[in-house]
């Protein structure tokens, strides 16, 4: 079965679209909200590696490996408590360890920029009474050197300690999330649609088997203009839920709440929930993109207030 062109279009734009909107989000709002890379690549470095490396290690051994955990989960409702406390336990461990060492580098960048001010306030003081006295030899570059060198430490300036670092970080997270699980998993359905316009699809996929390849074609052939819609929305959803859970765990452990975690983790699997109930045949998946859909919304306009709040402070920070 051919797909069609529209529909090909569809997922091509809509994969392009989902693909720039977190560097685009990050480039819009670095300089108002004060944005650094290093959280964002804190965020896609955690969800790398406790989502797709400790989470599928989990999986593989407990749903497939482990005969008595896996004959347990066979039952419906014990593999829906399961799918959503998996994915909220290694994320959100990851998440807490990672803010945990992001508040003591912030709190830490702050402290030595304040020293650093200090030291820009008093060698300037130095400058000036060297203009009136001139010293010996090269003593008089030696408050320069240092001025200059306590200038280049407050330009840079400490890690944020406001919510732009969970913002920040929840761009990598998020944005990692929308690559990994959504742009290249896309990307592979639009090339074997191609390919398989061409009628060289079986010819190229030769060395999987019988099954597996009549599964491909039946996704290929349920392929649609709507079906790239439902793509858009369930990914921008994510990274909606993503940067709100950041911003969640920041505050609580900017707070010192030990509490935090296992809140997020119980947050993070009632998100979860809904999809796990459609994989295991409980929920249509209209029903999930519906319960997706206002959810996003709501935490959606819950960050803009939060975030439009911030953003006069880190200005006025600058």
């Amino acid at each position: 079965m051919v797909v069609a062109p529209l529909t090909l279009t569809c997922l091509a734009l809509a994969t392009l679209f989902v693909a720039v909107l977190p560097i685009v989000l990050y480039r819009r709002l670095r300089a108002p909200l004060g944005l650094s890379g290093r959280d964002v690549v804190s965020g896609i470095a955690v969800f790398a590696l406790f989502a797709m490396v400790i989470e599928r290690v989990l999986n593989g051994y407990i749903l497939h490996q482990n005969e008595t955990t896996a004959a347990w989960l066979s039952n419906p409702l014990a593999f829906v408590i399961y799918g959503a406390l998996a994915a909220g336990v290694c994320e959100e461990t990851g998440r807490f360890i990672a803010m945990r060492l992001m508040w003591r580098r912030a709190t830490g960048a702050s402290a030595t920029v304040g020293a650093a001010q200090a030291a820009l306030a008093l060698n300037s003081d130095a400058h000036t009474e060297s203009t009136r006295i001139k010293p010996a030899g090269n003593a008089a570059g030696v408050p320069r050197a240092r001025a200059s060198m306590a200038r280049r430490t407050v330009k840079w300036g400490p890690t944020s300690t406001g919510d732009g670092t969970a913002l920040g970080y929840g761009l990598g997270h998020g944005g990692a999330e929308l690559w990994i699980i959504g742009v290249l998993v896309q990307i592979q359905w639009i090339v074997f649609a191609v390919i398989d316009n061409r009628g060289q699809l079986d010819t190229y996929l030769g060395n999987v088997p019988s099954d597996s390849l009549m599964r491909i074609h039946l996704i290929l052939a349920s392929l649609s203009p709507q079906m790239a819609g439902i793509f858009v929305l369930e990914r921008v959803a994510a990274l909606v839920f993503q940067i709100g859970l950041s911003l969640l765990m920041w505050r609580g452990v900017r707070a010192g709440w030990l509490g935090i975690l296992p809140l997020a983790i119980v947050a993070h699997a009632l998100i979860d929930a809904p999809a796990v109930l459609f994989q295991a045949g409980l929920l249509p998946l209209y029903a999930v993109d519906g319960i997706y859909a206002s959810l996003a919304l709501i935490v959606a306009g819950v960050l803009v207030k939060l975030f439009r709040r911030a953003a006069p402070t880190t200005q006025q920070a600058a």
